[in-house]
């Protein structure tokens, strides 16, 4: 009935205004389900202090869903438009195109809102956090590979949609085995590296937020894709490397099965210093600091040199981080407890003078 009523509706106007007034409905359509729909969602996010699916929801599908549902209302009105074959043909694969582009960043939205929920259920942000970051790595790099499948599938659907793309690509596939071998050298280097990336993801030698040593350089991985990881050095600048680097190359990781790390102080002092005193000393500033985590706590001498003796200071901390700042605070501690305590035990050099050579300098000087 209401079939009829819209063909009969259309025949008492203008073509060019009856597909306008289409075109205008689908439009006003899709903006009246949205106001409808996301004040309702926000509402519901809201209402959550934590996690909210809804709140996902919002952020992830409030600017697709204006493209989305207009061509939806659209694409299910075009048997009523008016146009003429050619541009109804043109206006229909249009049309296609944009469902099949939307229907994609639907899905790659879709699987951002799954990713969000593991990133609540795997909270990074607490102390001993190993197990949450071996996850997250594994749920970036299975993300990123869902969505360039998603993408490869949506273009190749679009494409093949032509019939001259048809065309082409039974062209293509008579010289499947010869391309096949000329991209297989072509593209070596980054198949290796895609593969690298698979490794990575599952044995998982570096992860996400992982403290690094490479290229001499201290850093946190920032980023782990297909291809590439970067490399976020303390300086705030990044290091970019190819993933099969971490495969082929030794690197330090710090963070490998823990986060706890032993920091270092090296002190260069007379021989006369009383070592006892510093290592209460060294207790002393240990002892309570927010940044000690009350493990280790070890002053030692590790070397003599032919002036100097070497005194190591050895501490433990919960993290590089902590283990770094509390490095710096015990070594000017120490350096200023022994300059105002033990000024005379401070690296010197020697010359001594025995009686007999100054004599014979001073003989030396007469003649």
């Amino acid at each position: 009935m209401m079939t009829e009523e819209l063909a009969r509706l259309s025949q008492s106007m203008p073509v060019w205004l009856w597909n306008i007034i289409l075109i205008l409905f689908s439009i006003f359509t899709g903006i009246l389900i949205k106001m409808i729909l996301l004040p309702l969602v926000r509402k519901e996010a809201i209402a959550q202090s934590s996690y909210s699916f809804f709140r996902s929801f919002i952020r992830h599908f409030n600017k697709i869903l204006g493209l989305f549902i207009p061509l939806i209302v659209f694409s299910s009105l075009l048997p009523f438009s008016r146009f003429n074959p050619a541009t109804l043909t043109v206006v229909s694969k249009i049309v296609e195109i944009l469902l099949i582009a939307s229907f994609a960043i639907l899905l790659v939205r879709t699987v951002r809102m799954f990713e969000d929920y593991l990133y609540h259920r795997f909270d990074v942000n607490k102390e001993n956090n190993l197990r949450e970051r071996k996850i997250r790595t594994q749920i970036v790099f299975i993300r990123k590979l869902i969505n360039t499948i998603i993408i490869i599938v949506a273009i190749a659907i679009a494409l093949l949609s032509f019939e001259s793309m048809q065309k082409i690509g039974a062209g293509l596939l008579t010289g499947v085995g010869v391309g096949g071998i000329i991209i297989g050298f072509a593209a070596q280097k980054s198949l290796g590296n895609l593969l690298a990336g698979f490794q990575i993801a599952f044995t998982q030698p570096l992860r996400m937020d992982d403290v690094l040593i490479v290229e001499g350089e201290w850093g946190r991985v920032e980023e782990i894709n297909l291809t590439y990881v970067v490399v976020n050095i303390w300086d705030k600048r990044r290091l970019v490397l190819p993933i099969n680097y971490f495969i082929e190359k030794p690197f330090q990781n710090w963070t490998r099965n823990t986060a706890e790390i032993l920091g270092t102080v090296f002190i260069y002092v007379d021989f006369s210093v009383p070592v006892q005193q510093l290592r209460d000393k060294l207790t002393e500033l240990l002892t309570g600091h927010p940044l000690w985590d009350g493990q280790v706590n070890v002053l030692q001498v590790t070397d003599f040199k032919e002036r100097t003796m070497e005194i190591r200071c050895l501490m433990s901390c919960r993290n590089s981080g902590h283990a770094f700042d509390l490095r710096c605070y015990v070594r000017e501690q120490m350096i200023d407890y022994i300059k105002h305590q033990f000024p005379e035990s401070l690296s010197k050099t020697r010359v001594s003078l025995d009686s007999t050579s100054t004599g014979h300098v001073d003989q030396q000087l007469k003649m």
